[in-house]
């Protein structure tokens, strides 16, 4: 459940707000030489201004590709390259555009409450094999109900809170 978690958080840092992030890019796969390689393979990204993104390729080589899969993104963000350094501006988000990234992280949201709640339905499954095979008593078989349960519910919430606090820094103007 952690790693529904941990891969929800590493989801949403990729929606961009109205900051610059170097998550923003990071995850970007770039077609390098025939092989889907993750940018943050393939060069140093930073952030030198609060709207800006700077991506310096370690191969010079790379940036027409860097360049390419920039564009196919659903970023919304237009690369501009000296050769040398790709610079991306980030440009302030319209209401219409905050509001589908709010919608599109409900799915993300969802996407890791199925995943806890299978989680959840495997380990329960896993328990009332234990209590057949007569590896566990009805009573440890209960408890163990419970306390997944309990588990779920925790796992639930926190998913809910980094929803909340996802959707605040996306609104804010």
């Amino acid at each position: 459940m952690r790693g529904a978690i941990q891969s929800l958080s590493d989801d949403l840092a990729g929606i961009r707000t109205g900051r610059a992030s170097p998550a923003l890019v990071e995850r970007l796969s770039v077609d390098y030489y025939g092989t889907p390689t993750h940018l943050i393979q393939l060069a140093s990204i930073s952030v030198p201004e609060p709207r800006s993104i700077m991506i310096k390729p370690f191969d010079a080589g790379s940036i027409k590709d860097i360049e390419r899969a920039i564009r196919a993104s659903n970023l919304g963000l237009n690369p501009n390259s000296d050769g040398k350094v790709i610079h991306l501006n980030l440009p302030p988000l319209d209401e219409e555009r905050r509001r589908d990234l709010v919608k599109q992280m409900g799915h993300r949201l969802e996407e890791a409450r199925v995943a806890i709640r299978n989680i959840r339905r495997d380990l329960h499954n896993d328990l009332r094999d234990y209590e057949k095979e007569k590896m566990i008593t009805e009573d440890d078989l209960k408890r163990g109900e419970d306390d997944l349960q309990k588990l779920t519910d925790k796992f639930i919430e926190e998913v809910a809170k980094h929803g909340y606090s996802k959707e605040q820094e996306i609104m804010e103007v």
